[in-house]
């Protein structure tokens, strides 16, 4: 069908996806509309459209998509963003209002239609391509395969931020991502979330290593939206396509390249069922099929790792060691061995012993 124009971008349906082109001039110019500059959104992705007349500016329409869950990563860290800077909602005028109105039927009826998103990367797709640079006042963000890197070389990055120079994660370390919108003194926060930061005392945000602030002067809080709803959107695309490489049966589908006792789905469920006993109960050493148990290793005289030496005093565990521990069920969940309940769960209980 033909375009419709709205005030923040140009939307075009051709039956399988809807195109989106922001709008970059004129009196509506958003600055994190215009870093997105264009988005496909597969109409797999779509659970609902939502027609307001009259609604806008000036007795204008309001045209919304909500989409699928786990997919929309900009609603996922912008709940409290300004509804006008929201990705998927468009606006026009009166006039359009029957063209407005029509697309949004057409677009629902053919989600309606359509089964869920089969493609697992399908938030990473919604943002920008990586590697993605953003920098404030404070510092910068890079973020690309390998991870995110942190860095605080602006005039606005305290003394203490300053001597760190930089805070590296991967993407497995990694559990959330936060934004804080502008507090009294004009700055807007990313805070990324790992195990050990979301279990320790928070420090003052210009002291945290784990927040990049920026100033309300100039562009930056958007930036920070912007990386903020990529990291996310990755966090998510790794998760489901992990998922989606595991068996009906639950097991890891593995490359065929790998050696015998990978291959066997039951080696892969005992060795999850047992590593996820030996981190919540008792610290001994593991014994994960394929692999020679803690007795074995005595009779050999081989030394355990420290990691997994058994305490004595029986009066819980140490602080790294949980973390240690918290760390490696992360990893069991992003291969799809644990779903996130169950990885909230045993954290939880792990973090009780600290």
């Amino acid at each position: 069908m033909d375009d419709l124009h709205g005030n923040e971008a140009v939307w075009n349906f051709d039956g399988e996806a809807l195109g989106i082109r922001y709008e970059t001039k004129g009196w509506f110019r958003s600055p994190l509309l215009k870093q997105l500059g264009s988005l496909t959104v597969p109409v797999a992705a779509v659970e609902a459209v939502e027609f307001e007349p009259k609604a806008g500016r000036k007795k204008g329409w309001v045209l919304s998509l909500r989409l699928r869950e786990r997919t929309d990563p900009y609603l996922a860290v912008g709940s409290q963003l300004d509804p006008k800077l929201q990705p998927f909602r468009l606006t026009g005028p009166a006039r359009t209002e029957l063209v407005a109105e029509y697309l949004a039927d057409q677009v629902r009826f053919a989600a309606e239609q359509a089964q869920g998103p089969q493609d697992p990367y399908l938030p990473a797709r919604l943002t920008p391509d990586l590697p993605l640079h953003i920098s404030t006042s404070e510092g910068s963000a890079v973020l690309d395969s390998d991870g995110l890197r942190l860095l605080w070389s602006g005039s606005g990055a305290s003394s203490y931020k300053r001597r760190k120079q930089r805070r590296e994660y991967t993407f497995s370390e990694i559990t959330g991502v936060e934004t804080v919108p502008v507090d009294d003194w004009g700055w807007t926060f990313l805070r990324v979330v790992t195990a050990r930061s979301a279990a320790g005392a928070a420090a003052q945000p210009k002291n945290d290593p784990n927040i990049l602030r920026a100033n309300e002067d100039d562009e930056g809080p958007y930036r920070i939206f912007l990386m903020a709803a990529t990291i996310m959107a990755h966090l998510w695309a790794r998760g489901a396509a992990s998922r989606a490489r595991t068996g009906p049966d639950g097991a890891p589908d593995t490359d065929p390249r790998d050696r015998a006792g990978l291959k066997d789905p039951n080696w892969w469920r005992e060795a999850a069922q047992n590593t996820v006993e030996a981190l919540v109960g008792p610290r001994s050493a593991l014994n994960r099929p394929g692999r020679a148990g803690g007795k074995e290793k005595k009779e050999k005289g081989e030394r355990e790792p420290a990691g997994e030496r058994a305490h004595t005093d029986g009066t819980g565990h140490d602080t790294d060691w949980v973390y240690a521990q918290i760390e490696r069920l992360g990893g069991l969940r992003d291969k799809g061995l644990l779903s996130e309940e169950e990885f909230s769960a045993k954290k939880a209980e792990l973090l009780r012993r600290i």
